[in-house]
């Protein structure tokens, strides 16, 4: 069975939410360095792919009501 967009979106922002947190402790405690910059950078990609799966969802959602 596979997840649907919806799921999967909201899983890449919570996954956004972790890296953020992680990015935000790495820097009050050793300052910016490599790894804050890839955590930010993960963050990122991460809201970035769950805003697309959301709003994925919520297109394919709207055109199949659409057709009906």
């Amino acid at each position: 069975m596979r997840a649907s967009p919806l799921f999967t979106g909201f899983v890449y922002i919570f996954l956004g939410i972790l890296f953020t947190f992680f990015a935000i402790q790495n820097v009050n405690q050793q300052g910016w360095g490599f790894f804050s910059y890839l955590l930010v950078l993960l963050a990122t990609i991460d809201f970035g792919a769950g805003i697309r799966m959301t709003a994925f969802h919520f297109i394919t959602k709207k055109k199949k009501n659409k057709s009906d």
